[in-house]
């Protein structure tokens, strides 16, 4: 059922750039061993102008943290309305967090960026530690975080 919902919630939030065709992505983001709690990880898209599109994904579920997530909670007002149903636990030091979307093919080479926001309990927040143009050339292309991911890179 959540995965359903996750999937109306992207449909709805992330095909306006154009009613296009969507394909499955993959998203994969692998946390380095930075010693702390479970991080909570938003992972959001913006236009070429830096506006917020949608979100896509939010790793942890007690919506108290999610002001900790800043330039998401920045751009959303902090809306849960934005990430119900599309909510998982948080990740682990050194696990990975895999998840697999649809995503409209109008957000491809189009100028659109997807961030990802990390805030672990008691450590440092850390917005926008990943930020990665939406191309048909990044897929499959690792990219490390500032702080908490060591890689992150989706596949089409």
């Amino acid at each position: 059922m959540k995965s359903l919902l996750a999937t109306l919630a992207l449909t709805t939030a992330l095909t306006l750039p154009g009613l296009a065709m969507a394909r499955p992505v993959t998203l994969t983001t692998t946390l380095n061993n930075y010693g702390g709690d479970g991080a909570y990880l938003a992972l959001y898209v913006t236009d070429a102008s830096g506006a917020y599109v949608g979100s896509l994904w939010m790793a942890g579920d007690k919506s108290k943290y999610y002001e900790h997530l800043s330039d998401w909670y920045r751009a959303t007002g902090g809306d849960t309305a934005q990430v119900n149903g599309i909510t998982g636990a948080s990740v682990g030091a050194g696990r990975t967090l895999e998840i697999t979307l649809d995503l409209a093919d109008a957000l491809f080479d189009a100028g659109y960026t997807l961030h990802i926001d990390a805030a672990v309990e008691d450590m440092r927040d850390s917005p926008n530690e990943v930020a990665v143009p939406l191309t048909t050339d990044g897929a499959g292309t690792p990219v490390t975080g500032r702080r908490y991911i060591a890689s992150f890179a989706y596949d089409m």
